[in-house]
């Protein structure tokens, strides 16, 4: 995508045109080579670029009052960033003096996506346990790793799969975080704000550490503009009590409490949905993860108090966990959101997650017509997932005013090519390696199909030996129970 820098004003334009005003706006001056990254521009303490996306082949808003249909759609249109915002969308917007234009002619523009559940500590056991289900995998992976992974090493793995995303076109995404000691959490979200992603952290710890939660929201989530904060908690009638202060101490704080629920059948014993109603936490500050074995009138309840869903269509076939009631929470109008869900999705490609929320609907129906739709699932992917975070008014959609989180698809590839239909190929054909530009808040992140300002094989040099480190450790104190390597 061919980058330069006006030095001279636009011929006038038709107001009619544009959506939204603005104004003159500096940038330094540079071009460089095709298929080279820049170095990092708009870094903390710098002046925030402006970037014109000039004459993209189709953008998709998500915003029906921007463009047209459900999607928003514009054909041959421009979306100009400025300060961090979406400055303005519209067709032969002017490029005043100092803009950086992008010429964006034959390429897909569309919001970022929306990641509502993630582990991103699990890129260390990618992989591993793969003829598990749920219980196996906690038990053989998940709880003996991540008791063997220190700070040093909680940086590295985080880091990995946060870059993974990014680069994969996720610009936003919940970090469902274990109870960790306050030392790991500070590498953990430094490895976050470092990726240059927006993010929440959702954080666990037990009653005899809530303390903690206070601590790392205070001194370490406030001050990172990208970054907020969720409550996580397990949900069951056992531990009703406890239950209890997290959703009054979620409350408090003014952030989302955060559970998985109803994952696997045998989950049902724990009866989470009861045990959230009793402990007042229903309410459209609450994020279910998974909620795959609900029951009609539980699917009733949730959609009566504005509950909202994480689905994670990938780990629940991974994991034999079952296949989500999608059509019924949509009958019922629940808003639903995408997600990864950490090792058990194994690497990040929202285009994947897209097609398989699709694939399983239409297969366990037997019908091409069954919610979600091809567009229904763009959506939620996008915009869908920022209204279960309750930031739909900051992203999710490239509306004027809101946050400049925009991807550029190059559909000109193998995989894509040639043009037919290109809001069904986005979900059906795309793939990480189409997304040729990601801005996080307007800022660069990814370049002509490069990391900006990221050495990648030096992230992955060290989370190689950080895992080694782990594997040494098993080898020492014993691997868990059933691993495979």
């Amino acid at each position: 995508m061919r980058d330069t820098t006006l030095m001279t004003e636009s011929p006038e334009f038709n107001r009619r045109s544009v959506l939204a005003g603005f104004g003159s706006i500096p940038l330094a001056l540079g071009t460089r080579p095709a298929g080279q990254a820049p170095p990092p521009t708009g870094g903390p303490g710098e002046p925030m670029p402006a970037t014109l996306l000039r004459g993209a082949g189709l953008l998709l808003t998500m915003d029906p009052a921007v463009g047209d249909g459900p999607l928003g759609i514009l054909r041959d249109a421009d979306v100009l960033m400025r300060g961090g915002k979406i400055a303005a969308v519209g067709r032969r917007l002017p490029a005043r003096r100092g803009v950086r234009v992008l010429d964006a002619g034959g390429r897909i523009v569309l919001p970022g996506f929306v990641d509502v559940h993630n582990h991103l500590w699990q890129s260390s056991i990618r992989g591993g346990c793969g003829n598990q289900d749920l219980y196996g995998w906690l038990a053989s992976c998940n709880r003996g790793t991540l008791a063997r992974i220190g700070p040093r090493d909680m940086y590295r793995f985080a880091r990995l799969a946060a870059l993974d995303a990014l680069q994969a076109g996720v610009t936003t995404v919940v970090d469902w975080v274990h109870p960790v000691p306050y030392e790991t959490s500070v590498q953990h979200i430094k490895a976050l704000d470092d990726s240059g992603l927006r993010f929440v952290y959702a954080m666990t710890q037990g009653p005899a550490d809530a303390d903690l939660l206070l601590r790392v929201k205070r001194e370490l989530l406030d001050p990172l503009p990208l970054a907020s904060a969720h409550i996580s908690t397990h949900a069951g009638m056992a531990t009703l009590g406890p239950l209890r202060r997290t959703t009054e101490l979620a409350r408090h704080l003014g952030v989302m409490l955060n559970s998985h629920v109803l994952e696997h059948p045998g989950d049902r014993g724990d009866d989470p949905v009861r045990a959230l109603r009793l402990a007042g936490a229903l309410g459209p500050d609450l994020l279910m993860n998974h909620a795959i074995h609900l029951t009609d009138d539980e699917i009733a309840l949730i959609a009566e108090h504005d509950v909202r869903v994480a689905h994670c269509p990938l780990s629940n076939m991974r994991l034999a966990s079952g296949i989500i009631r999608l059509p019924a929470l949509h009958a019922r109008g629940v808003k639903v959101g995408l997600g990864h869900d950490g090792g058990t999705n194994d690497t990040s490609d929202m285009f994947n997650v897209m097609k398989a929320a699709v694939g399983l609907q239409r297969a366990s129906h037997r019908d091409p017509g069954v919610h979600p739709s091809i567009p229904a699932v763009l959506r939620m992917a996008t915009l869908g997932g920022a209204e279960c975070l309750g930031m739909a008014d900051h992203v999710g959609s490239l509306s004027p005013g809101k946050r400049a989180d925009v991807l550029v698809l190059d559909p000109g590839t193998l995989n894509f090519a040639p043009r037919y239909d290109w809001v069904g190929q986005i979900v059906l054909n795309g793939q990480p390696p189409n997304l040729s530009h990601v801005f996080v808040d307007g800022r660069m992140r990814k370049a002509d199909g490069v990391l900006v300002g990221v050495d990648t094989d030096a992230v992955v040099r060290e989370a190689e030996r950080a895992a080694a480190r782990v594997r040494d450790t098993m080898a020492t104190t014993g691997p868990p129970r059933g691993a495979n390597g």
